[in-house]
């Protein structure tokens, strides 16, 4: 288990998530530039099959839609809106970071823009090892757009470079991975950059 700070997983606004994502909010959090950029990862690293789209809101960044996506987030209304989901959950993984799926339950996960607001971090990357069958893929994609209140601290005091160090940690502290992969996509100059950071389950 790493060392992290003994405030690195605080956040400034430690009230209720689900009051602050009580609402839904129908806006893409990075842009057209990065969004293309997730959609063209998903396709390399061929993220297909049965996914579950972790920390999901009311779109997914697919170029085309997995045979069967479960997105599981904050808002009810904003998953429901979802067109690529084949099934929705609300789920707050800060209130619990148990996941309601049996074992290998999925062929792979994604988590866009989102993994900078999980406080326990490492418990939800176990769970989705987990879930995961072995083989499979859990794709984090980040950028330096967030809510800032609701970040935990430690992303917000560290550069770019150190987010994706801080979430290939994750990977290494949770086990059940082989090492962590990561990239900066290519996004047009001026826009949004977008950073992944990846594993295939053992």
């Amino acid at each position: 288990m790493p060392e992290f700070p003994d405030d690195f997983f605080a956040r400034d606004d430690e009230t209720s998530d689900s009051d602050f994502y009580a609402f839904p909010r129908y806006v893409t959090h990075i842009d057209d530039g990065a969004i293309a950029a997730v959609g063209a990862l998903y396709d390399d690293l061929r993220v297909r099959g049965t996914v579950l789209d972790l920390m999901s809101s009311w779109v997914s960044h697919f170029r085309e839609t997995p045979e069967a996506l479960t997105v599981l987030g904050m808002n009810a209304d904003e998953l429901a809106a979802n067109p690529q989901a084949h099934a929705w959950l609300v789920h707050d993984l800060n209130a619990d970071p148990l996941l309601p799926f049996a074992d290998d339950a999925f062929d792979h996960a994604t988590c866009c823009v989102s993994v900078d607001y999980l406080t326990r971090p490492i418990a939800v990357f176990r769970e989705i090892a987990r879930v995961v069958r072995p083989g499979g893929l859990f794709v984090c994609t980040f950028s330096n757009r967030l809510f800032p209140t609701k970040a935990i601290r430690g992303w917000l005091g560290s550069p770019d470079a150190a987010h994706v160090a801080i979430v290939a940690e994750y990977f290494a502290a949770a086990g059940g991975y082989e090492p962590a992969e990561t990239r900066r996509c290519d996004t047009p100059p001026g826009g949004d950059p977008l950073f992944a950071v990846w594993a295939r389950v053992t």
